[in-house]
């Protein structure tokens, strides 16, 4: 096994590059130490997984999820408890793994644990390894340089163990030609529904059926917690309203802004363009270039006729019938040479021959228009409203840190705030602690956890001043609470029937469309209303949700048209009609180089996955599932 880490050397270094850092400077110790058994989550064959270890797996989660979408996203979706379990499940594997590695003996020796070292980018300086660099960042992290080593040897071993289990499973040209054909091949498929409305005439309920469900399924039948709630708003965009700029002020910002608000000179041309590929031979260069030389000493000898031979010559398809009118253009308008052309000629000047990457062209330059600035007048709609934003701006940074206090210093009543910045104090509708979009700014998480919390409902104190929009400051109080109840069976009551009657409908819609079904499988004429056939694939499923693509996919195309059936839940029957198989587009030898590099990547997933498998199949592996689920 030794002699797989020294031939594959490079491999382990690429290994490392991408697992040394996140490992070594977010602790790996938890793997060798273990704290007492109250913050256990899991235990592996006697060897426990600590809150610790998951919790700080968890931040390295969110991390490079913020990195690939912000630091402002949402993370709540990397703590749910599928999530919570998936993320158990990988540190248990990496647990298992790193076992068999040590069994394996897969040690590294002292030449390569160094060479390693050296190569990692965030111990060097000038790009050599800087010892200075190397015990600042472990000291850093609290590791000491004994410790890091030995949990990187640990790392090594384990990397190499990985690689070897996945490249077991290589797929051979064949396999992966096969499996990126399934991906691409496209089945042409069109949808009928037999509606469960069509139905619900023919559904008959009694109070005994209705009763039933109900006590069956109390718990869809609760009311959840709900508050109303007054609030205040402190926003720089109402402060501004009430701020409107003097003319001093506008006039201000207009001086300010005078070497702005200049309007850049503008020229009009005309221009004959015989064009030329990028990827022209010299032969058609040097035919061209005799064709634009013809045309211009025709333009010289006779100036009066530049836009009739451009009309002529010209093979500018949007000027040429336009005599080569370009119009006016400001800079930057135009490709560099010919601007740079046309802003060195004087007006009625015609130029040589110009080339650009287009071709060859010849301008005549035939208006100018000087550079002006725009008026005061023209220009107040824009200036006021600027002034008065950075009015509101300013007076928001002023009040912001008053109005902070006096909600929380005063936090029985909004009222004195409301008075102290003229601010209306307005009420919401019912919501719960999931919110709602007709809350618009107030649909804050924070600020609806603030409404929720203890302090808010029992103690009906104010919430702290929470930003919910940029210069957006809103402080509320709870005015009236119900907590979540079981509502009565007479209060549902339709709500119910209405559950039972759509689902007795979508039964004999079902049954309706299965006849329907079967009766086509035999070719025979049904009346239904088929959308429009789309290609659908695996890699462009054109929006048909995932089991029916499955099905659609995996269907028997021997014989087409074909028909597949599927229960639609309480939207009826859904019948579907493939009529035609496309095949996989031809492949060029680098498209099927990737085909198998994609092959070989899924089959040493599936291969690595399937090993951590059957190790955990031998292992004694128990799960706290009390502690998983609570947070720390």
């Amino acid at each position: 096994m030794f002699d797989f880490v020294k031939t594959r050397k490079r491999v382990i270094q690429v290994i490392l590059a991408l697992i040394i850092v996140p490992f070594a400077f977010f602790g790996l110790e938890s793997y060798t130490t273990s704290l007492s058994d109250s913050n256990d989550l899991a235990k592996v064959n006697g060897n426990p997984i600590t809150q610790r270890e998951f919790t700080e797996e968890l931040s390295r989660q969110q991390e490079r999820f913020r990195n690939v979408f912000g630091r402002e996203a949402d993370l709540s979706a990397l703590d749910t408890p599928e999530s919570r379990i998936a993320l158990l499940d990988s540190l248990i594997g990496q647990r298992l793994v790193g076992v068999a590695a040590l069994k394996g003996n897969l040690l590294v020796s002292d030449d390569l644990l160094r060479e390693v070292i050296a190569r990692t980018p965030a111990f060097q300086s000038d790009g050599r390894f800087s010892m200075s660099n190397y015990e600042a960042l472990l000291s850093a992290r609290g590791m000491t340089a004994a410790g890091y080593e030995a949990q990187l040897r640990y790392d090594l071993g384990t990397g190499v163990l990985v690689r070897a289990i996945s490249e077991t499973a290589i797929p051979g040209g064949t396999v992966a030609r096969r499996l990126a054909a399934l991906e691409e091949e496209a089945r042409e498929a069109s949808v009928a529904t037999v509606p469960a409305d069509a139905f619900l005439a023919q559904v008959s309920l009694d109070d005994a059926q209705l009763k039933s469900y109900y006590d069956s399924n109390q718990g869809d039948f609760r009311a959840a917690e709900r508050l109303r709630a007054e609030y205040v708003v402190l926003a720089a965009a109402d402060l501004a309203k009430g701020a409107p700029p003097t003319q001093a002020e506008i006039q201000a910002a207009y001086e300010a802004r005078a070497g702005r608000v200049q309007a850049q000179e503008q020229r009009r041309a005309s221009h004959i363009l015989v064009t030329l590929a990028p990827d022209a031979s010299e032969s058609d260069r040097k035919a061209a270039r005799a064709k634009i030389e013809r045309i211009l000493s025709q333009v010289k000898k006779s100036p009066g006729r530049f836009a009739e031979l451009a009309k002529q010559y010209s093979q500018d398809p949007g000027s040429a019938e336009k005599g080569g009118d370009l119009g006016f253009f400001g800079r930057g308008m135009m490709v560099k040479p010919f601007e740079d052309a046309i802003f060195a000629m004087k007006e009625g000047e015609i130029s040589g021959v110009v080339e650009t990457e287009f071709g060859y062209h010849i301008i005549r330059l035939t208006g100018i228009q000087a550079s002006k600035g725009r008026s005061l007048e023209a220009m107040r709609a824009e200036l006021t409203e600027e002034v008065q934003r950075q009015k509101g701006l300013r007076k928001f940074t002023e009040a912001a840190e008053a109005f902070s206090n006096m909600v929380y210093e005063q936090p029985d009543s909004l009222t004195p705030v409301a008075d102290q910045f003229k601010l209306e104090i307005r009420t919401t509708g019912w919501t719960t602690r999931n919110g709602g979009a007709e809350l618009g700014k107030l649909n804050s998480k924070k600020l609806l956890n603030a409404l929720f919390s203890g302090d808010s409902i029992e103690g009906r104190r104010n919430t702290d001043a929470i930003e919910v929009a940029p210069n957006t400051l809103v402080a509320a109080r709870v005015v009236e609470h119900q907590a979540d109840r079981q509502r009565s069976f007479d209060e549902v009551r339709g709500e119910v029937e209405r559950i039972l009657r759509r689902r007795e409908a979508a039964k004999l819609a079902q049954k309706e469309g299965e006849a329907k079904l079967a009766q086509l499988a035999r070719g025979g004429d049904v009346r239904l209303k088929w959308s429009a056939s789309k290609p659908v694939s695996r890699r462009n499923p054109q929006g048909l949700p995932q089991e029916m693509l499955r099905r659609v996919l995996a269907a028997d195309v021997s014989k087409l048209p074909a028909y597949l059936g599927m229960d639609g839940g309480d939207d009826g029957y859904v019948l579907i009609r493939i009529s035609k198989v496309v095949p996989a587009p031809a492949k060029t030898d680098a498209q099927q180089a990737a085909d198998l590099a994609r092959a070989e990547r899924q089959a040493g997933l599936a291969q690595y996955e399937a090993y951590v498998a059957s190790l955990r199949a031998q292992a004694d592996v128990s799960i706290n599932k009390d502690k998983l689920f609570s947070k720390p």
